[in-house]
């Protein structure tokens, strides 16, 4: 089958950004030309059937190049979260990340677009250009009075995620850890609380995926949006922290949201290695897992492209359609696919933006 036979992918979670920002030493490429490193750039793109999706700004520790540099170790691991981050140097950091993807922006002469409105992705989808959405992974460049959000959200910031895995002032992540439950710690904070109605105002995305259970019961609380989590898998097959027990997903379902798959590996087996050599199946069993808890309306894609060790069978963006037939030999029809592909984060985004 061709990559004209599958619907587009929107996704819901790329790490390429941190890659142009800082690649590790050796691997530089850029977005235009096709490479052997990382997982996503625009030929590949254009292969695999990518249609857009979240791109993140992540600010690694310094002078770290990417998170979890070193592979993680044999389950059971428990790693301590790692520290907090300096404000000023994250503001800078995110600043430089964010004008690296409106330069790609800029550079790709009409070829990507960072949207704002569900009806410009959708627009993007139909005219064969990638959609970006400039989402935050952790926080700590905004400050407790939240004038940065003000001010990132008129540059075009539509998604964030309060934490990283670690602490903030406004919550705590979870730590990378298996066997082991997300009830790791307390909830959000004070300011934590005031971000998430902040949000709300601005009708920015809240992301759950590292959050901690405490503070994913604080969001679903407060939050009269949708509940989230953009890059998040079954806890019930694979039991990493990182994972969404089935009453977190009950709550996901209850509030109108869906759930992203996350192809990482060690967020997909059920034994937590970090080995790449899986069958695709693993990944099929995950989303039937969700469908079957959240509905089809409910989930669909969150790779982690660019952030994560991928299944082989995957490899990167181009094994994309691979991933559509096995969940058609699986069972699920045309329409199933597609709204798994892009229409359910149309929707969620229609009911969270507005318009």
């Amino acid at each position: 089958m061709t990559t004209s036979t599958w619907p587009p992918v929107f996704d819901g979670h790329n790490d390429v950004v941190l890659d142009l920002y800082r690649p590790e030493p050796g691997k530089e490429r850029d977005f235009f030309t096709a490479s052997p490193h990382g997982h996503l750039d625009l030929p590949r793109a254009r292969a695999g059937g990518f249609g857009g999706g979240f791109f993140a700004i992540y600010v690694p520790p310094p002078p770290a190049p990417k998170p979890l540099a070193e592979p993680l170790p044999e389950p059971p691991y428990h790693l301590p979260l790692p520290p907090a981050l300096d404000h000023d140097y994250a503001l800078r950091t995110t600043l430089a990340m964010a004008a690296r993807l409106f330069r790609v922006e800029a550079e790709s002469q009409g070829q990507l677009r960072v949207c704002r409105t569900a009806g410009e992705i959708a627009d993007c989808l139909a005219n064969n250009v990638i959609a970006a959405v400039f989402h935050i992974e952790g926080a700590e460049a905004i400050g407790p009075d939240l004038a940065e959000l003000e001010v990132l959200y008129q540059a075009g910031l539509r998604s964030l995620g309060p934490v990283w895995s670690r602490p903030n002032i406004f919550g705590y992540g979870v730590p990378f850890a298996f066997p082991a439950s997300p009830d790791t710690g307390p909830g959000l904070t004070e300011a934590g609380k005031a971000l998430v109605k902040a949000c709300n105002r601005l009708r920015i995305l809240i992301d759950l995926s590292h959050l901690n259970e405490a503070g994913f019961w604080d969001v679903a609380r407060l939050s009269d949006a949708p509940l989230v989590a953009t890059h998040s898998n079954a806890h019930a097959i694979c039991p990493s922290s990182r994972n969404l027990t089935d009453r977190q997903l009950a709550a996901i379902r209850e509030s109108g949201g869906m759930v992203g798959l996350n192809f990482a590996v060690t967020f997909l087996r059920p034994d937590g290695k970090r080995d790449a050599n899986m069958p695709l199946a693993v990944m099929v069993q995950h989303i039937q897992y969700l469908v079957e808890r959240l509905g089809i309306d409910h989930v669909g894609f969150g790779s982690d492209f660019d952030g994560a060790l991928m299944p082989a069978a995957i490899g990167d963006v181009r094994g994309l359609p691979r991933l559509l037939q096995a969940l058609a030999e699986a069972g699920f029809t045309p329409a199933e696919l597609r709204k798994l592909a892009y229409e359910n984060w149309l929707r969620v985004l229609r009911l969270t933006w507005g318009g």
